[in-house]
């Protein structure tokens, strides 16, 4: 029988056997193998799924008995690909730290916030809910403020701020809905039965969605992303970018549209015009970036953005495009700035006007960054391109302008990815670079792991839009404007 409280304890039990690892060494074989079992755990929840709209994989008992909070977890098709898209990259996250010299600590803290990770998107009670937010944000403040490069310290102090902030406002909100349920409980169920007065989901719309936007990030909520990812390790930036976002975009899914329905019809279209500001802005500030890592943050908020949007759209295609979505930008993401890191190991640089060449040097690598270049960037077969389609197709039944000027992420998108590629690997090879070597075995078998994925699920995207489909239908169907 599946165990879901197992698969969140045992990254816990991971953190605490990394915790007392004898050498890095060590500490990276144990920390993969761990990851690796926790895969192994995952396939049959994965294979003993059915794809209707209920909630599978329940466990439900008395944690805080006095407070009537309780531990509830449980599965339907919108969190299981999440679930999937953590325990699926984690393994990969750390095998590309193996030419690192990473102490235990740093995969302790990656295994606990796996844990917050998961604990997010099964939760079921706003209270558990809440634990996992914060469990997530603790680690990866220390990884990116303990192993990080410039002023690391100053750049995630400003992180943390700001998502702690948000935290706070979610937190008031999720005491002032656990005192109006009948039995001041912090069910899932229980806030999305309640009947609140208008004015009380005008403020808790602006309570969620301002916690939820700073972690995605929405314009203008997102001025701590820029430098957090360009300063953050590449693994912590592969932890924040691949996963971490996907938090807050769950989080409008399953908290905010469902639980305040007056309150998203009210304020909707102010965060779907924010969700499209952000998509042109981002896109247009990535055009003038010379750090390939920022150009790559920037391009992050644009996508996202796009995510974003759909989910406001509240329509089928909105949100099984947004969750296909927030798998494939996870895939994609955490390849290209896999594919940065090799480059600045092997160059020193990620400053794009002294690179150039390098696919002389580095074919596999080039070659590779091809293919997640065009994920990125929705080429037709590839797994950007059926989601970013459904955003699509979803703007533009609630407004043909709202497609228009999301669209332009594709063309921007397309412009900045190209010229990216074209300064890192085209052009004539400094002299300085005639000795770089390509991609090690290790760091080839990582990429080739994602880019099978992207073409996987670009040739093959009905298996995941299938997990989603009944459970989106269900929601759409149940929350009333």
């Amino acid at each position: 029988m599946n165990n879901l409280f197992i698969l969140l304890l045992l990254p816990v039990a991971s953190a605490i056997l990394l915790a007392f690892a004898k050498s890095s060494s060590m500490a990276k074989w144990l920390a993969l193998v761990l990851s690796l079992v926790q895969v192994v755990l995952t396939i049959p929840f994965l294979c003993t799924f059915v794809p209707d709209a209920s909630i599978q994989f329940e466990q439900s008992f008395d944690w805080i008995s006095s407070l009537n909070i309780r531990f509830h977890v449980g599965l339907d098709g919108i969190s299981l690909p999440l679930v999937l898209l953590t325990n699926g990259l984690f393994p990969l996250i750390i095998l590309s730290t193996f030419t690192k010299d990473y102490r235990h600590s740093f995969y302790a803290l990656a295994s606990f916030m796996q844990a917050g990770l998961l604990l997010v998107f099964t939760a079921l009670d706003a209270f558990t809910f809440y634990v996992g937010w914060e469990a997530a944000l603790i680690p990866i403040y220390f990884i990116c403020a303990l192993w990080g490069d410039g002023d690391r310290i100053k750049v995630n102090l400003k992180f943390f701020i700001y998502t702690f902030f948000g935290s706070l406002l979610m937190l008031i909100a999720i005491l002032y809905l656990g005192q109006q349920t009948p039995n001041k409980d912090f069910e899932w169920t229980s806030f999305v039965a309640l009947d609140l007065s208008d004015y009380a989901q005008r403020w808790l719309f602006w309570a969620f969605f301002v916690a939820f936007a700073i972690k995605i990030p929405v314009f203008p909520f997102h001025t701590w992303q820029p430098d957090t990812y360009t300063n953050a390790p590449t693994a912590g930036t592969m932890l924040l970018a691949g996963i971490m976002l996907k938090m807050g975009t769950y989080g409008v899914i399953r908290w905010l549209i469902p639980v305040i329905p007056f309150g998203t019809s009210a304020y909707g279209s102010v965060a779907l015009v924010l969700c499209i500001i952000g998509i042109v802005y981002a896109s247009l500030i990535a055009f003038k970036q010379k750090d390939t890592k920022r150009l790559i943050a920037y391009s992050s908020i644009a996508h996202v953005g796009l995510i974003t949007a759909g989910i406001f759209a509240w329509n089928q295609e909105g949100l099984q495009g947004a969750i296909m979505q927030m798998v494939n930008h996870g895939i994609s993401v955490v390849g290209i700035f896999l594919v940065l890191d090799l480059i600045k190991s092997r160059t020193g640089t990620n400053r794009l006007d002294e690179l150039g060449g390098l696919a002389y040097k580095m074919p596999v690598l080039a070659t590779l960054f091809v293919i997640l270049m065009m994920g990125a960037v929705g080429l037709p077969l590839t797994n950007g391109f059926i989601g970013e389609f459904l955003l699509l197709k979803s703007l533009y039944s609630v407004g043909i302008w709202y497609a228009a000027f999301a669209g332009l992420t594709l063309i921007f998108g397309a412009v900045y990815m190209l010229r990216l590629f074209q300064k890192t690997m085209l052009g004539a090879l400094d002299s300085k670079y005639v000795k770089v070597t390509d991609a090690s075995k290790t760091e080839v078998f990582v990429l080739v792991i994602l880019c099978l994925f992207v073409v996987l699920l670009g040739v093959l995207p009905n298996g995941l839009l299938k997990l989603s489909e009944a459970s989106v239908t269900q929601l759409i169907q149940s929350v009333k404007f």
